[in-house]
């Protein structure tokens, strides 16, 4: 395989020696936004599964072969995601695939996957219809929206005592999805949003939603989308005195969210949902040092990447390259990782959901409540 497919730049390859592809025998895509406004969650997902295939192929690799990974630039645009799922089945032959991010990518590009046996785990893609389609090398290393919904809307009711309660989407498959799950969960509680709006994508100016905002006055405002977005929607809701609390979900989960908005002064007391911090997990202790000691800070759905890698390798190593075998077998197992033991059920989603909430401080850190 030549460094031209792998279309890779240099500084991501983290130190991994061409001899690393070279030798490799099992081809693993890593597909993502590793282009545009998403591309941090790109970067978090190459930089895990990268050291993940490193320690991996360190401690003799897959029944004694090495890992290879390519990587596959959806730029969370869903044309080009099946576009790069086509080229990861035809051309690199993968065996397995870690991604893809948005979950308006993962839905079209799992279609083609499923009908090439590839076996499939994405670290991010929270909408619920990515495991209900009955494809069964579907997994996911991350919870579902139906569950984080209800996580905020708990917390929006009973911690936060909301009455007046706005919901936003960026009427994307993830963004609107997650909006509605939240909503579903207030309503099912007996509230009912004072307001439902979609905003665009790729949009900057949010001054007009803003305004009609402002005029309602909620207790607080719920945003499905993520951080190119909310950041910008932040700073205007604070530029023209709206003080709703913000509360968003996981895909708000990066340090550039604050970049986004400014500065730490507009995201302080900003509210998210998240799984538990892995990086608060003593089974990935020294692969989070490791990472430390490199000057990458494993944030966000790096370590979900990291733990995915495991997780397909754990299944190679116990029932061989059949991908039919090896998603039985990931149903019917539980798998150490760097989050922990991780399980899943017949559909591929995770046994057990940890999502808790998150608050941003006034230095631009996030930290769990």
């Amino acid at each position: 395989m030549s460094i031209k497919t792998l279309t890779l730049p240099l500084a991501l390859l983290s130190g991994l020696g061409a001899a690393f592809y070279a030798q490799a025998d099992i081809t693993i895509g890593v597909a993502g936004p590793f282009t545009g406004p998403n591309a941090t969650y790109g970067a978090q997902y190459w930089k895990g599964a990268t050291q993940a295939a490193a320690d991996i192929n360190a401690a003799g690799g897959i029944k004694g072969e090495k890992i290879v990974l390519v990587q596959g630039d959806d730029a969370c645009e869903p044309k080009q995601a099946v576009a790069v799922a086509n080229r990861l089945v035809d051309e690199e032959k993968v065996s397995a695939v870690v991604g893809h991010f948005c979950s308006s990518s993962t839905m079209p590009s799992s279609e083609v996957y499923d009908e090439a046996g590839v076996l499939t785990i994405t670290p991010g893609s929270t909408n619920p219809q990515i495991t209900e389609r009955g494809m069964q090398n579907m997994f996911r290393m991350c919870g579902r929206d139906d569950q984080q919904g209800v996580v905020a809307a708990n917390y929006i009711l009973d911690v936060l005592k909301a009455k007046k309660v706005a919901v936003i989407h960026d009427k994307d498959t993830y963004g609107q999805g997650l909006a509605d799950a939240m909503r579903a969960a207030l309503a099912k509680r007996g509230t009912k949003e004072v307001l439902y709006e979609g905003l665009s994508r790729g949009e900057k100016d949010f001054n007009a939603l803003v305004t009609k905002v402002g005029a309602l006055k909620p207790d607080v405002v719920y945003f499905g989308g993520c951080h190119p977005e909310a950041g910008p929607l932040i700073r205007q809701m604070r530029e023209q005195g709206v003080e709703a609390k913000f509360f968003s979900g996981d895909c708000v989960v990066t340090e550039e969210l604050v970049t986004a908005a400014g500065g730490a002064q507009f995201t302080n007391g900003v509210l998210m949902t998240f799984g538990q911090d892995p990086r608060t997990i003593p089974a990935g202790k020294a692969v989070i040092e490791k990472f430390r000691a490199a000057g990458f800070e494993p944030e966000g759905y790096t370590l979900y990447s990291y733990a995915s890698i495991q997780a397909i390798a754990a299944a190679y190593n116990a029932v061989g390259k059949d991908n039919e075998k090896a998603s039985a077998w990931l149903k019917s197992n539980s798998v150490d990782t760097v989050m922990g033991p991780k399980a899943w059920d017949g559909k591929g989603d995770l046994k057990v959901s940890d999502y808790v909430v998150y608050q941003w401080d006034d230095k631009g850190k996030y930290h769990q409540l």
